[in-house]
C-alpha cells in the first residue's frame, strides 16, 4: 500500500482521527490536506493525509496553536524533515559522525508533532 493511495471516506477518516469530519473538512479549506475526490465527489484520504491531520491535531489540541501557527508549523516541519534526511545520509557516510544533529532535528520534529524516520 502507498502512503498518497486514497482510501478512506470522509466519515472513516474523521473515526480514526477522533474529529469530526465538519473539522476535517475545515482544514481542507485551510490548506493543510487535499483529499482526492471519486467521481461522485466523495473525498478519500490517504494514509499521508491522516499523519498530516494527526500533525494538525495535535498542534491545536495538545500545543494550544492557532491554525496561522499551524500553518507555519506544517511549512517548518517540511524543511526539518528534508534537513534531517539530508544529515542522515551524510552521517551514515561518514560513520555516524553528525548523529548528535540527528538526536536534535529529532527533537524538534516531535516537538512538532513528527516521529523522526
Amino acid at each position: 500500500m502507498r502512503e498518497n493511495e486514497p482510501l478512506y471516506v470522509i466519515s472513516v477518516a474523521a473515526r480514526l482521527l477522533e474529529l469530526h469530519p465538519q473539522t476535517l473538512r475545515k482544514y481542507e479549506r485551510e490548506g493543510f490536506v487535499s483529499p482526492s475526490r471519486t467521481t461522485g465527489n466523495l473525498r478519500l484520504y490517504s494514509s499521508e493525509d491522516l499523519e498530516r491531520l494527526r500533525q494538525v491535531k495535535y498542534l491545536v489540541e495538545d500545543r494550544g496553536i492557532n491554525l496561522a501557527g499551524v500553518q507555519l508549523s506544517m511549512e517548518l516541519t517540511a524543511r526539518v524533515k528534508r534537513i534531517y534526511n539530508e544529515v542522515a545520509k551524510i552521517s551514515k557516510r561518514n560513520e555516524g559522525a553528525l548523529d548528535p544533529v540527528l538526536r536534535e532535528l529529532a527533537v524538534v520534529l516531535e516537538r512538532l508533532g513528527i516521529e523522526s524516520e
